[in-house]
């Protein structure tokens, strides 16, 4: 069984540069921005990746987009049906969840990334996400899971007709953590997920949050995304395994034009069949290079595509956020 790659004491472990084009006409995804033709982002050479910024529109895609395995990124649909079906006000602790003796006994898996829980301890909705979403644990997806739906089945098919609802048209979900193989996804479709996602207040807390404690353990976690609070990186969540390789879906914010646009990017399927610490590894290589370049040269060509006579191709656009 291949493991997922975790951090802390209380878990198992488990680019070349090219021109943006235009995406293939039956793709779900936005078409790509005129002024992304003046960007030569370094896309990784291997997998798939998909970037879109605020405002602006599709910065383009690399790979083909065809379903792939994406692991604990899996937990990015789990969050958002989780507070679809029990929204929270910024900055609230939301319900209350007793964890069940099921979720603690999982806490200490030797081939899954867990966090710990103790059965009939109350926990709020929000510590919840956190543990789930920050050190990825997969215990808590189910725990959150069967809180909501009755069991992880029913809880399920939640989760495909969101996707079904968000056009994520080559996307399945056969669990809710991201163990299942048979989880597939493009990276066209969790660019998708994280537009919608990301506008909840809550869910952008939770995938901001560099740290979380599980009460009653006495344990810290550190967030997984090692890219967090780097290069104005805001999100979002990790995902590894040997069968999926490295993936990261991620934000970040960029001053462009005189407003500051949240871009969103994501990386799949990076060394896969390798290790599950090197495909990591590698997933967030390739993103950092990609922020960094965006970060870099898209306030020039957003500048450009402004100026007096520019080449119409090169207009900014005008909507006033993404798809």
């Amino acid at each position: 069984m291949a493991l997922l790659v975790g951090t802390g004491g209380w878990y198992a472990a488990g680019g070349g540069s090219s021109t943006v084009g235009p995406a293939p006409a039956d793709a779900p995804g936005e078409k790509v921005a005129p002024l992304a033709r003046s960007l030569h982002l370094p896309w990784p050479r291997e997998g798939q990746a998909s970037v879109t910024v605020e405002g602006i529109g599709s910065l383009g895609t690399r790979g083909e987009q065809k379903p792939v395995p994406i692991a604990s990124v899996t937990k990015v649909m789990t969050a958002y049906v989780i507070l679809k079906g029990h929204p929270m006000r910024a900055d609230s602790h939301g319900a209350t969840v007793v964890a069940d003796r099921r979720a603690a006994d999982e806490s200490y898996s030797s081939v899954e990334t867990t966090a710990p829980v103790l059965a009939g301890k109350e926990y709020t909705q929000r510590r919840l996400l956190e543990l789930m979403m920050v050190p990825s644990g997969n215990n808590v997806a189910r725990l959150l899971a069967r809180w909501d739906a009755g069991d992880e089945e029913a809880f399920v098919a939640k989760m495909n007709r969101a996707a079904a609802g968000l056009g994520m048209r080559a996307t399945t979900y056969t669990g809710v953590s991201g163990m299942e193989t048979s989880t597939r996804s493009t990276a066209d479709d969790q660019l998708r997920l994280a537009r919608a996602a990301m506008k909840d207040p809550v869910f952008r807390q939770v995938v901001a949050t560099a740290s979380v404690t599980a009460p009653g353990a006495g344990a810290t976690f550190r967030n997984t995304n090692k890219l967090l609070g780097r290069d104005g990186v805001i999100g979002l969540k990790t995902g590894s395994s040997t069968p999926a390789g490295g993936n990261l879906v991620w934000a970040t914010t960029q001053k462009v034009a005189g407003a500051s646009r949240l871009i969103l990017g994501v990386v799949l399927h990076q060394r896969a069949g390798t290790d599950p610490t090197e495909g990591s590894a590698a997933a967030h290589e390739a993103s950092r290079a990609l922020i960094a370049a965006i970060r870099a040269d898209l306030p020039a060509a957003a500048d450009r595509a402004r100026a007096p006579g520019r080449d119409p191709q090169f207009s900014a656009g005008s909507s006033a956020s993404p798809r």
